[in-house]
């Protein structure tokens, strides 16, 4: 089945956005990856656009009034009329009638930075979780998420592991995601924190899985469950394990290195594509 709805999954910065105290006096400063246009295109490819209901969770972030407010503030800027935050910090809170009436009737879902472990088992198997799989799979509604809430998008997901040992045997962590996508794996904040290593190790345990990691100030549109499009100032980097001949994973003890042989490696940068059908990757080449 193909999906009525997109998905737009943005790579992060730090935990409060890219916002300073001063936001409102200087509000054209601290948009930062946002004046590339990946909010604005958040807006543009939402079912209302400007008029779009959008529903703010900040419920990974440590600092959640902060991060949710910022974010109001910032899609408002770019003229979004309906834009709300969901205070939801607990499974208890899933439950609530009012929050679940919300979820229904969103446009949009955005999922702030933080930590995606908190996501998955403040959501995970509730009456919201369902909501939204259905949501994405029967209407026009746009999944986004940044960080932990791009981390948490896909069936199997990244919550832990040492960016420095990552190609050490037994070093990542994975556990269920929220399952929107099938087949990849997602990690954020991929050139900035060199955690190039636990994709490569990611992909090496399953190279079915499809690795995808999301640059700072980046992200990927993606459309029909697998048309990806690549957003924002920074790069996309796709690790494809199909073409692995040989790799020494099964046989080195815990904590040894890894060697991986013809591992194939993509870079992806503002408006190339990818389908995760048939694995084609086209450049785009145009200076617009």
């Amino acid at each position: 089945m193909i999906p009525k709805g997109k998905i737009i999954i943005i790579g992060g910065a730090v935990d409060r956005g890219s916002f300073s105290e001063s936001f409102d006096e200087k509000v054209t400063d601290n948009l930062n990856f946002f004046e590339r246009g990946i909010l604005k295109r958040i807006i543009d490819e939402s079912k209302h656009q400007k008029s779009s209901r959008i529903e703010i969770v900040p419920t990974a972030s440590k600092i959640p009034n902060i991060v949710g407010r910022e974010y109001k503030k910032a899609l408002s800027h770019l003229g979004a009329k309906n834009v709300r935050v969901l205070d939801i910090q607990t499974r208890e809170s899933t439950l609530n009638s009012k929050n679940i009436e919300r979820i229904k009737k969103a446009d949009v879902i955005f999922f702030t930075g933080g930590d995606q472990l908190r996501l998955t088992s403040i959501f995970g198997g509730t009456e919201i979780h369902d909501l939204i799989l259905s949501k994405y799979e029967e209407e026009d509604f746009l999944y986004v998420g940044t960080s932990a809430g791009a981390a948490c998008a896909s069936k199997n997901m990244i919550y832990g592991g040492s960016s420095k040992e990552a190609l050490l045997k037994g070093e990542i962590k994975i556990t269920s995601g929220l399952g929107l996508i099938d087949n990849v794996i997602i990690d954020t904040h991929f050139v900035q924190r060199g955690r190039i290593g636990r994709l490569f190790q990611s992909v090496v345990s399953n190279p079915k899985t499809l690795g995808i990691g999301l640059g700072e100030d980046t992200g990927l549109l993606i459309k029909g469950g697998d048309s990806m499009e690549a957003l924002g100032s920074g790069l996309v980097i796709i690790v494809d394990g199909r073409h692995i001949v040989d790799t020494n994973i099964t046989d080195v003890e815990i904590g040894r290195p890894l060697s991986i042989k013809n591992l194939v490696v993509h870079v992806m940068s503002e408006g190339d594509n990818y389908c995760l059908a048939n694995h084609n990757f086209t450049i785009n080449k145009s200076n617009d």
